[in-house]
């Protein structure tokens, strides 16, 4: 069984989760990080010498780096889910719900969301949620958190010109790249105390990823 190191609120272990429960996989979960420690410890430090989460154990192969994983786990193990997760148990690997297309222009269109989310957005959102988030209300800078804000909103303003007439962030269906930027409209959107700018395609996208059962159980609940 697959193992993943990493704890259930952090949101680049949260990519996985939602992978995982898209492609029927059964995994154990071993919390590591902040308050569970773990990650600094020579063990894992073996395993990811970042020290950071998650960590993927497949049997002898040991991999690093969300996106990396997300790429791995819908390569080795896209169409051969569990019974009721859309595709048959039987098919051969990459043949299932299409969660990375092998056609080299749409798997390249959904390389750049997932580059450009970690180069980009991950970095420009971080001090809006742990501003928002993880620091004490007392303590907030709310100016600097509503200049953050602002920047954000222009990435997100991007997005929304692009998913113009569109149901999902690439081709015609849901692919790792709504995974991934779903994650983070997640943080972004649902914050309260923060102006935002109008954003109806984002919205309509997301509202439809929120009723996927996956994003439910692993990034719907509180952020902490």
């Amino acid at each position: 069984m697959i193992k993943l190191w990493g704890r259930v609120n952090s949101v680049n272990v949260q990519k996985v989760l939602w992978c995982c429960d898209e492609l029927g996989l059964p995994y154990e979960r071993i919390d590591a990080g902040l308050q569970f420690g773990r990650n600094n410890e020579p063990a894992y430090l073996a395993m990811n010498p970042n020290g950071r989460v998650p960590t993927l154990e497949d049997g002898d192969f040991v991999l690093w780096e969300s996106n990396s994983i997300l790429r791995y786990l819908a390569m080795q193990y896209g169409g051969s889910g569990l019974p009721g997760a859309g595709h048959p148990a039987s098919a051969k690997p990459g043949s299932g719900p299409g969660l990375y297309p092998a056609e080299p222009r749409l798997r390249a269109s959904i390389d750049r969301w997932l580059d450009w989310t970690l180069s980009t957005l991950q970095p420009a959102e971080r001090s809006v949620f742990w501003g928002l988030v993880r620091t004490p209300a007392a303590e907030r800078d709310m100016a600097a958190i509503q200049a953050a804000a602002d920047a954000c909103g222009k990435l997100w303003q991007m997005l929304d010109t692009h998913l113009a007439g569109r149901a999902y962030a690439e081709g015609d269906a849901f692919s790792l790249a709504d995974i991934v930027l779903g994650a983070y409209c997640r943080r972004y959107l649902d914050l309260d105390g923060i102006q935002r700018p109008v954003l109806p395609n984002v919205q309509k996208w997301y509202d439809g990823l929120k009723q996927r059962p996956a994003f439910q159980r692993h990034i719907a609940p509180a952020l902490t």
